[in-house]
């Protein structure tokens, strides 16, 4: 995360002061490497992250030239500090981080090295202990703007027995240019602070408390209430934090948590690219998503309401009936939550149209998109799966309804995807139904061992595939347009896979486009036959093949879709606007 998170201090003497800071350094541009003490080397690596500029030079948090940087430093001069005002010692090199995943450098030090980051953390530094609080002055804050930048703000107290009030006043800030970021941050941000804060004032407390049994201040205070306060303190106006938690090691703890505190902040949150309304498979799967969530509350209830009406239950019938209940719904995976279970056998399209062989292929990718029953026999379970998992990316997710894995034939209309066991007895209208296709799997003999193209396919080298139906797609027949397309873009060697799958989801959105005007154009609007002739033929898909995955495409609209389409048209203003 571009940003910089500051632990602030108000001291009684100097006013608010930043105590200790920890900024995000990226590394710089790789024609630079080696150059970094060139002429000009300086302006060029420093970046311009979230329109904070961060310098990418470590020279200034050296050991060897800490005196050097002193006199250079933007920070308040040595005069002007005090024990509480100061954190790490002069010439201390600072804290700093090193991430190999990202190459970025966590840095912390007192005061920024660069100046323009330095005013940025003086000014929020200063906002944040005094007018920019929360009431009771201690919780979380928001404030900021587009040019010093937008900051989250958590003041807090100290204990500190030489203090006025016994306490003395803190805050940490992480400061941003991006608004909406650290907006959507704040709940992480807050939980995470709020641990650093209840962190420190534990130890402070301790300190406090040990102070105040061998010499409470309040009776001291008490017996000499006309003394001037700040001259009875004996010079002890101010006390590092470092005295306040009695912890040596703060500063490196502390450079932990905020180094921590940005690589977590930079990674829970990424960045999605919507171009336009969400498809109709991103539509369908938040359906199903929502279904799976409402049937496993509604398992779960009744779980608990069959607990409360039957508590003699010993734990196995109990164990049993859980099992029971999941496994029965989930039998039908077209909800898009079945994944293979093992590295994939069929790769892709293109791998299954090289083991089947183009006719097979085609026959099987035809019977696909029609929405006709595809059965694989098979004893090999992954490679049932795989072939399902390869064969469901040509149809929209609406569409898809999967029994992984059986051990009887299932009715067409519970799945257009299924699995057998070799062992298992097809009906006889199946068999010569045209509404389906079978592939069954045999173990090849090694003369008829099919040629493999790579090593990658010795697997399925020990496998002969038959692909039959009752009405097989004659080779001359033109077949929807669609199927075409995929066949030209598995044909063609000069697009890699990732390709040919990016061209699979533009030829299903193409598609679905005319599936949505059809319906709306059918269903909706009422048109006749004539008209639909019309629109078919404008839409380029008049041909019978077209015709039929259209029709079948259609059951694959999200409800959202539907509903719209439906209340759009039962508005006043829609019957209107048509009349």
């Amino acid at each position: 995360m571009n940003a910089i998170v500051a632990l602030c201090h108000f001291c009684e003497l100097h006013g608010p002061r930043t105590l200790f800071c920890t900024e995000v350094l990226h590394a710089p541009l790789p024609q630079g490497a080696g150059n970094e003490d060139s002429p000009g080397q300086g302006e060029q690596a420093e970046e311009e992250e979230g329109g904070i500029q961060m310098s990418s030079r470590m020279r200034a948090h050296s050991p060897a030239e800490g005196a050097s940087v002193e006199s250079s430093s933007p920070g308040p001069k040595k005069s002007d500090m005090c024990e509480g005002c100061r954190s790490l010692a002069a010439g201390h090199p600072g804290y700093i981080s090193h991430d190999k995943e990202t190459s970025i450098k966590y840095v912390s030090h007192q005061h920024p090295s660069h100046p323009q980051l330095f005013s940025i953390v003086r000014q929020a530094c200063v906002r944040s202990l005094s007018c920019e609080v929360c009431p009771g002055r201690e919780g979380p804050i928001f404030f900021g703007d587009e040019q010093h930048g937008f900051v989250f703000s958590h003041t807090f107290f100290i204990k500190d027995s030489l203090a006025r009030g016994f306490q003395r006043w803190y805050s940490i800030i992480t400061i941003m240019m991006d608004r909406i970021y650290l907006i959507n941050s704040w709940p992480f941000l807050l939980g995470k602070v709020r641990g650093i804060i209840d962190e420190l004032q534990g130890k402070a407390l301790k300190v406090f408390e040990a102070e105040q049994f061998g010499c409470p201040q309040r009776a001291q205070r008490m017996n000499t209430a006309f003394t001037p306060f700040l001259h009875q303190r004996n010079g002890n106006a101010a006390r590092s934090l470092t005295s306040l938690t009695s912890d040596d090691n703060l500063w490196a703890c502390l450079h932990t948590s905020f180094a921590w505190l940005l690589k977590a902040c930079g990674s829970r949150l990424t960045e999605k690219l919507l171009e336009g309304a969400p498809t109709e498979d991103t539509l369908v799967q938040m359906e199903k998503l929502a279904d799976l969530e409402e049937e496993s509350e509604s398992w779960d209830n009744s779980e608990a309401e069959e607990e409360e009406k039957a508590p003699v239950l010993t734990e196995g019938v109990e164990g049993r009936e859980l099992t029971q209940g999941p496994a029965e719904s989930s039998s039908l995976s077209g909800c898009g939550s079945w994944q293979p279970r093992k590295l994939p056998v069929f790769k892709s399209l293109r791998h299954m149209r090289q083991v089947l062989g183009a006719p097979s292929f085609r026959m099987l990718a035809w019977h696909v998109l029609m929405g006709n029953q595809v059965i694989w026999k098979s004893g090999d379970v992954d490679l049932v799966q795989s072939a399902f998992e390869v064969l469901r990316t040509m149809l929209p997710v609406g569409c898809v309804r999967i029994i992984p894995y059986s051990s009887q034939y299932e009715e067409a209309y519970r799945c257009n995807f299924l699995g057998l066991s070799p062992h298992v007895q097809i009906p006889p209208h199946v068999l010569s139904s045209e509404f389906a296709v079978i592939v069954e799997v045999h173990a090849a003999a090694r003369s008829t061992l099919h040629p493999v193209g790579c090593e990658d396919d010795q697997s399925l080298s020990k496998y002969e595939f038959v692909v039959t139906s009752g009405s097989p797609v004659a080779a001359d027949r033109v077949g929807p347009t669609i199927l075409n397309k995929i066949e030209a873009a598995l044909t063609n060697q000069n697009l890699s896979v990732d390709v040919v799958d990016q061209c699979l989801v533009c030829l299903k959105e193409e598609w679905m486009n005319k599936v949505k005007v059809l319906f709306k154009f059918t269903k909706v609007d009422s048109r006749p036959k004539e008209d639909t002739q019309k629109l078919l033929s404008i839409l380029g898909a008049s041909e019978e093949d077209n015709v039929k995955l259209l029709k079948f495409w259609m059951t694959g609209l999200s409800k959202t879709y539907k509903s719209h389409l439906m209340s759009t048209v039962r508005s006043p203003t829609a019957s209107e606007s048509r009349n």
